[in-house]
């Protein structure tokens, strides 16, 4: 078991005091979307330069260009890259081709899959390595959630 801890809302020097704080006791460091998007790939390389034995996962939630965005991000120091499970085949294909190639590997966010039983199944096929459940940040805060069907 790994324990990943997830940073969605802070800048880089804030992320790097809260990693430093636990680095201790975590494997992988998440730089959350709100982070790359205000911080961009920067916070990626900057967290992996500074914490090289941790695994860093960038949260990009990729629906296009899956190839690209993982080689950027890998080229980032990105160990781990999302997609998310509601794009077509095609983007992640190409995002588990170019991870393997990178050396990088694949999560896939199934945040707002409707049939998720069906999908991981069509996912799993594809060759990522991993799946991942999600209910998003709005529905949690009004008390939803996804069930696995």
């Amino acid at each position: 078991m790994e324990l990943q801890l997830a940073l969605d809302l802070v800048n880089i020097p804030e992320a790097k005091d809260v990693v430093r704080e636990v680095q201790d006791h975590i494997d992988i460091v998440e730089i959350g979307t709100p982070v790359v998007i205000n911080e961009g790939l920067k916070a990626v390389k900057e967290i992996k330069e500074s914490f090289p034995s941790l695994k860093v996962l960038a949260d990009l939630k990729i629906m296009d260009a899956g190839a690209y965005e993982v080689m950027k991000a890998s080229e980032a120091g990105a160990d781990i890259i999302t997609v998310l499970g509601a794009t077509d085949d095609e983007t992640i294909k190409g995002a588990v081709e170019e991870a393997k190639k990178q050396g990088t590997k694949i999560l896939v966010d199934m945040i707002n899959v409707k049939e998720i039983g069906k999908r991981a199944e069509e996912i799993d096929a594809l060759g990522v390595d991993y799946i991942c459940v999600h209910t998003g940040y709005d529905l949690q805060a009004v008390g939803g959630r996804y069930y696995a069907s």
